[in-house]
């Protein structure tokens, strides 16, 4: 049983010692070719329907565009109109703790906020007008009033 062994490490060797050659030899096929391509063989020329062609544009065809133009999916910071002063009702407030939730009218959203930024007199049930503020713990609710109209 040992002979049947060493035959088979033998045959082993010699496959292992067959594909380094080749591999060595296709590399070397590699390197020789890597030359022969010239630099004009590799440039892709992108044409006016965006298809990639071995050809370049035609400089009759080329259109000035006016950067402003452009339409971004982002609008610019300026035209964005950011609601900063907000309606909603307090949903919880604990008068011993100093703190409560207010739900933002027409969303779902709840926002904490503590009884130094709100009146003394605030209560479960009332509306109010806030705005928000962001901290280390998450958006809060500040600078909150009653609001008089919705109240009475």
């Amino acid at each position: 049983m040992a002979k049947a062994n060493s035959f088979n490490k033998r045959d082993l060797e010699k496959k292992k010692e067959l594909k380094k050659q080749e591999k060595l030899k296709r590399k070397e096929e590699r390197k020789a070719n890597a030359g022969s391509g010239s630099f004009e063989d590799m440039i892709a020329y992108v044409d006016e329907n965006g298809v990639i062609t071995s050809t370049p544009p035609d400089p009759e065809n080329k259109q000035e565009i006016n950067i402003e133009d452009i339409a971004v999916s982002t609008p610019k910071k300026e035209d964005v109109v950011e609601e900063t002063v907000f309606t909603g009702q307090v949903e919880h407030f604990n008068q011993e703790k100093g703190f409560g939730f207010i739900k933002r009218t027409g969303s779902m959203e709840k926002y904490f906020f503590h009884i130094s930024n709100a009146p003394a007199s605030i209560a479960k049930g009332n509306m109010v007008t806030f705005e928000l503020e962001r901290d280390v713990r998450g958006t809060s609710a500040v600078k909150i009033a009653l609001d008089n109209k919705n109240n009475q």
